[in-house]
């Protein structure tokens, strides 16, 4: 299987990219990377690490597009960037997936301008992992569409639900609507309109509020893209946040060190579901090809791990199942 890798995309190019790249490599025999970016700085960053396989291949893309680019103007003048060349690669079927650390908004706007749509597809979306009390879940959408229609909802959820029980191995995942309440007559009329498309579906379990996310009461939670990033960034604050409040916390009870080593491995194991790394990156579902962005301080394992959430997405063939699913 190959996949291109965005080399210089992220907060740490074009280091924790191909160091991910080397570690993929040499834990999976099956894989072919190839790293898209400029060819004499991924030349060097090869060397530095001491690579000389045959699995790991330069594609050449000169143009760099930046965390804080506008999305839109640099996919129409960066024409040879990592992003645009590592996507056409795919769309020509040369690698059978791509993946960023880079600019979420140019990649999103590229995947969808250079892949297309698969058939059917309202809106591509943009789904996160989000934890729970009983494991990860998925949240649709989470930054792609500020503005949907309840037939883009309906879809979202269908999407969402085939990749949540193919790579989160859920075997009969529940979707959910986001809502400010659970009755049936909540709601922005979007949401209530999803309601009754959704409604007598088996796998539908109806509204669920923003105080159910964190219990799990849903596999597949459903909402505008406004509404999901709100969530993904509060979900990404809370471990940080709750360390530095309980550590507050110890200080004012005087407790010992060893009272507040114990406590702070406690609290490192309980915030584990948190660590992006795990996951490593985000699918845009609904584009004809697979297309995955990961955070843009992204480690080395995290590249190593969207390489591999990649890989699954491919030999699962979600793509074939979302078409047959909406069509």
């Amino acid at each position: 299987m190959i996949i291109a890798l965005d080399a210089v995309g992220g907060d740490f190019y074009p280091g924790n990219p191909v160091k991910g790249a080397i570690a993929a490599v040499e834990e999976r025999q099956d894989l072919t990377i190839l790293l898209v970016g400029p060819q004499d700085l991924l030349n060097n960053e090869l060397a530095s690490n001491e690579y000389s396989g045959n699995r790991i291949k330069i594609i050449h893309a000169p143009d760099i597009i930046g965390m804080d680019e506008s999305p839109s103007i640099a996919v129409k003048t960066k024409q040879n960037s990592s992003i645009a060349v590592g996507l056409s690669l795919h769309a020509q079927g040369k690698c059978d997936a791509f993946v960023s650390a880079g600019n979420t908004g140019a990649l999103l706007a590229a995947s969808v301008l250079i892949l297309g749509r698969l058939e059917g597809v309202l809106r591509p979306v943009i789904g996160s992992v989000y934890p729970s009390i009983h494991g990860n879940k998925l949240m649709v959408d989470v930054g792609a569409n500020i503005e949907v229609k309840a037939e883009m909802l309906v879809q979202f959820g269908l999407m969402g639900k085939i990749f949540a029980k193919n790579i989160l191995g859920i075997q009969s995942p529940r979707i959910g609507l986001l809502n400010v309440g659970e009755e049936e007559e909540k709601g922005r009329e979007s949401v209530k309109k999803a309601y009754e498309l959704l409604k007598g579906r088996p796998d539908f379990v109806g509204n669920i509020e923003g105080r159910d996310v964190l219990q799990g009461k849903a596999d597949v939670y459903v909402c505008d893209g406004f509404t999901g990033n709100l969530m993904l960034k509060l979900g990404e604050s809370l471990p940080e946040s709750l360390q530095v409040i309980i550590k507050q916390a110890m200080v004012r009870k005087n407790l010992n060190p060893e009272q507040m080593k114990l406590i702070g491995e406690v609290l490192h194991e309980a915030f584990k579901p948190f660590d992006y790394q795990h996951v490593g990156g985000v699918p845009f579902l609904g584009v004809n090809g697979i297309s995955l962005v990961g955070h843009g301080g992204s480690s080395v394992l995290a590249i190593k791990n969207m390489i591999y959430t990649a890989a699954l997405m491919v030999s699962k063939n979600v793509n074939g199942q979302i078409t047959a699913e909406l069509n």
